[in-house]
């Protein structure tokens, strides 16, 4: 699916919305356009002079452990990040291996394309029922912690990919045809997010983009063994929180994240777009966005007051949030900006958030079904009340007093 600048806008009018929304809760009006990867706050970061700083090239080198500023703060030392660092091995890795020779940032700004050829034929008598069970128990035993499925839904798919080499936009090279979602999402470690902000709570996030990595490129490659289309994306191609929802996952909160019921906020996401014949999951609802109107904990302790307080409104506040779409939207400047000047990125709203907890106690589960009742006010204050939420030492992750 190669897209032009024509192509930017969904046609105007009903076909903005769409019956899931009803169950997804994302209210989609006439002014909706999808986005440019080039418009990420991230990739603005390359050519936007509004966003690109000296502590923005830092926050970038650090991931070179070499050119990181090591801190005697705790949570800053070298031992912290050369523990985030390494726990984004497999990602930095696969995503410059085609970088310098092809332009492409895979997994990123790119699906991958690291994969062996598959079968040619798909087996016979094979249904969409079958397929789509077939498909979950593999990913289960292929390192993904949650599995879902959706149709593909072209209002989440980026408008064009971004060439940072060259500083343009490039097409974006999703073939036609592939009409399902399978997407998939690991835990990030909770102990070491409780440590945020540091460098240390970082390893959460890039050992949770590893293991989808993991998972993701063993899925896609059965579902090609099968004799289907597949295509690996991790970040790039098409907003994953949407299609993550679509697929039952979990629901959107306040903080702008997919909030699942095993886990919480506390996951990373990725998807593989392919023409195997399945059968769609229904989106999930447990109470998150009533809970989230009485809650606001993230709003109160993000530092760079990026989150908002108020109702769901239409954005964009930004140029790198999605038009005419009602929803609680994050301002992505005030948050990068925060990473950059900390030097690491941040998940405070993670750490913070109620539904952040350990789902395999019984307790834990009881409290997230009363936040889904008419006692949402209670649980939030007994969140807070009980000390949830509140930043662990990272000595004490390591083991030290």
């Amino acid at each position: 699916m190669e897209n032009s600048s024509q192509s930017a806008q969904v046609p105007n009018g009903g076909e903005n919305s769409r019956p899931i929304d009803k169950l997804t809760g994302f209210e989609v009006n006439e002014r909706f356009e999808r986005l440019s990867q080039k418009l990420d706050v991230f990739n603005r970061a390359s050519w936007d002079e509004g966003i690109r700083s000296a502590k923005v090239r830092e926050f970038f080198e650090s991931y070179f452990t070499d050119l990181a500023k090591f801190r005697p703060v705790e949570g800053f030392t070298h031992r912290d990040f050369a523990l985030r660092n390494a726990s984004w091995y497999v990602a930095d890795f696969t995503a410059d291996m085609f970088e310098a020779t092809d332009d492409r940032k895979e997994g990123f700004l790119d699906t991958y394309t690291m994969l062996r050829p598959g079968a040619s034929v798909p087996p016979p008598e094979q249904t969409p029922e079958r397929n789509a069970s077939d498909v979950k128990r593999a990913a289960k035993f292929l390192g993904a912690d949650l599995v879902g499925i959706c149709e593909l839904d072209e209002r989440w798919v980026y408008t064009h990919n971004f060439s940072r080499m060259k500083l343009e936009e490039k097409p974006l090279a999703l073939p036609e045809g592939l009409g399902w979602v399978v997407v998939i999402a690991n835990e990030m470690d909770r102990g070491a997010i409780e440590t945020v902000p540091s460098a240390l709570s970082g390893s959460a996030t890039g050992q949770g983009y590893s293991r989808d990595i993991i998972a993701l490129l063993s899925l896609t490659a059965f579902i090609q063994n099968l004799g289907y289309r597949a295509v690996a994306s991790l970040n790039d191609t098409a907003l994953s929180i949407p299609l993550a929802i679509q697929a039952g996952l979990g629901e959107y909160g306040r903080h702008g994240l997919l909030i699942t019921r095993e886990f919480g906020p506390r996951v990373r996401i990725a998807k593989i777009f392919t023409d195997m014949p399945l059968v769609a999951d229904k989106p999930a609802s447990f109470g998150v966005r009533q809970f989230c109107e009485v809650c606001g904990k993230c709003a109160r302790s993000c530092p760079p007051k990026a989150i908002p307080f108020g109702d769901p409104e239409e954005g964009p506040l930004t140029i790198s949030n999605l038009k005419g779409v009602r929803k609680w939207t994050v301002e992505p400047e005030k948050c990068f900006k925060f990473w950059t000047n900390q030097g690491t990125d941040c998940s405070i709203c993670i750490r913070v958030c109620p539904y952040n907890k350990d789902y395999s106690k019984l307790v834990y589960r009881i409290g997230r079904w009363l936040s889904g009742t008419g006692l949402r006010k209670l649980m939030a204050w007994l969140d807070d009340l009980l000390g949830y939420g509140k930043r662990r030492s990272p000595k004490s992750w390591w083991g030290r007093s």
